[in-house]
């Protein structure tokens, strides 16, 4: 095989090995060094070459990790296999494009083997922040995302956020690349490696790890003893497991409430302070159909809890009818005491982005709402206690829970509707992000799923209690309720930030150079 044959085959396998360090194969020691091979492939490129590999490394990577992608457009947006599967490219396309301009970086920027040492993970992170944010954003498994089990890794994100584990995650690849430049006696850039330049690059990797894992441990203990001397509740999560087909289904909305009551009755026993349904559980217009309504208020008002639930909601305005995508506070008297909206919605999903501008959107999507955005970072009260809402897509954006503990929430809740994904790796993928969210908030999160995951994760990230997928389901747990704010609760995505300044100085010098 020549040797641009060896190229292409090195991109396309650091993509799958991207892939595999996520969940369902949850291989997550393979991020480590995942992007080696498309390290190894630009060693001796410009931009334009280095581009296309990158581009290739990450066209292969979302393909296989956004499959799900057509699968869902197929089975609940009926769009047949000859859109559902171009559009999945195209998007796939579009996020490759990040690792695309990241590679073409990285070979004009770094002259010499050691400046991939410092460049390659701040410029990982410049392409994380700018995928997170760039139109509305897309930060669906960020590559610290496949260490939601390395809890001891994972709590610097109290300070830095998910990218300093991304930075930490890229410097460990450039580090195994620098040694394997040194033992095949390969250059990069037409400049060889030194042993001394492996040292260091091993150096500085070890000493950030060993920094990253000792704080883990001094975390982990400090969270634990503030939880245990912390106010408590007991919270249940119901899991009705209701299809994707029978959910807005006229015929089954009955059954589908005697469902969520009869499961909600399970926990009765175990006195719950709060009952959580997942999104738009109750499949009507909540407080506006009478007969549904008065099913679920009997059921509170026989509880002595309190209820979360979702449900779709208008408001009339202007002669015009807004609809929210919604979860209700009932206090056990059935009272509703909080309504949260839906803040940051799926565009295609929820919305039809550039709707005025592009009618005909409209016909291609099928199934698509038309929903309105509610506040960002509003909170519900419950009793003394106040609680940040994220109803499904909004958990994967870490500002909404920021935003929603600044305001006071002690406690976060995640309310989800994962049928849309089957039994794909994407209901997994999601779980996965919930646990940062805990972990750079410092709260409890509760997550309510129509047919699963759902769970517990402490305030250190741990995985209390989890469902099974397709499981009919009622858990309870007895969580802390926390106040303090953490660095990165307080002063967000600054790490992220000194990296783009960082790579906007390094670029800018380069270019005043030439």
């Amino acid at each position: 095989m020549n040797k641009s044959g060896i190229k292409i085959i090195s991109a396309v396998i650091s993509g799958v090995l991207l892939t595999a360090s996520f969940p369902k194969t949850d291989l997550s020691w393979l991020a480590w060094f995942a992007l080696v091979p498309l390290l190894a492939s630009i060693s001796d490129l410009g931009f334009k070459q280095s581009f296309r590999l990158g581009l290739l490394a990450g066209l292969v990577h979302y393909l296989t990790l956004l499959y799900w992608l057509s699968y869902t457009m197929g089975t609940y947006g009926h769009l047949p296999v000859y859109l559902s599967i171009p559009i999945l490219f195209l998007f796939s396309l579009y996020l490759a494009l990040y690792i695309a301009i990241l590679s073409g970086l990285i070979s004009s920027l770094c002259n010499k083997p050691l400046h991939l040492l410092f460049l390659v993970p701040v410029l990982w992170v410049c392409i994380e922040y700018l995928r997170s944010n760039f139109l509305t954003g897309f930060p669906w498994e960020l590559i610290a995302y496949s260490q939601y089990k390395s809890l001891h890794i994972i709590q610097v994100s109290d300070i830095f956020g998910p990218y300093g584990v991304s930075f930490l995650l890229a410097l460990s690849n450039t580090a195994f690349f620098i040694v394997l430049l040194l033992l095949t006696k390969t250059m990069w850039q037409k400049k060889s490696v030194s042993f001394k330049d492996a040292a260091i690059s091993m150096l500085v990797f070890i000493i950030a790890f060993t920094g990253c894992w000792y704080y883990g441990i001094k975390r982990i203990k400090n969270i634990d003893e503030t939880a245990s001397g912390s106010e408590k509740i007991r919270i249940s999560v119901i899991q009705g497991n209701i299809g994707q087909s029978e959910k807005w289904d006229p015929a089954f909305q009955l059954s589908t409430i005697n469902k969520y009551v009869n499961l909600s009755l399970s926990v009765k026993a175990e006195k719950p302070d709060l009952v959580v349904w997942p999104e738009t559980a109750a499949p009507f217009y909540f407080m506006y159909d009478k007969r549904l309504t008065e099913i679920v208020l009997d059921l509170v008002s026989g509880t002595n809890s309190s209820f979360l639930i979702g449900s779709p909601s208008f408001i009339r305005k202007d002669d015009k009818i807004e609809f929210y995508n919604s979860a209700y506070m009932l206090s056990p008297k059935a009272n509703v005491t909080g309504k949260y909206d839906k803040s940051h919605l799926v565009p295609f999903g929820e919305y039809v982005p550039l709707k005025k501008w592009l009618p005909f959107i409209g016909k291609i999507v099928e199934n698509v709402g038309d929903f309105n955005s509610g506040k960002k970072g509003s909170t519900i009260s419950l009793n003394s206690n106040s609680l940040g809402v994220l109803i499904c897509y909004e958990l994967i954006f870490p500002y909404l829970a920021r935003a929603q503990v600044n305001n006071g929430a002690g406690l976060l809740v995640n309310m989800t509707n994962d049928a849309w994904y089957g039994t794909t790796s994407a209901p997994y993928q999601h779980f996965s992000m919930a646990v940062f969210r805990a972990v750079e908030n410092r709260r409890t999160l509760a997550r309510a799923a129509n047919t699963g995951i759902s769970g517990f994760i402490d305030p250190a990230g741990r995985i209390i209690d989890s469902t099974n997928l397709y499981k009919d389901a009622a858990i309870t747990r007895k969580v802390p309720i926390l106040t303090a704010k953490t660095f990165y609760t307080r002063f967000g995505d600054l790490f992220a930030f000194a990296c783009l300044t960082i790579a906007a100085l390094i670029g800018l010098v380069k270019f005043i150079k030439k």
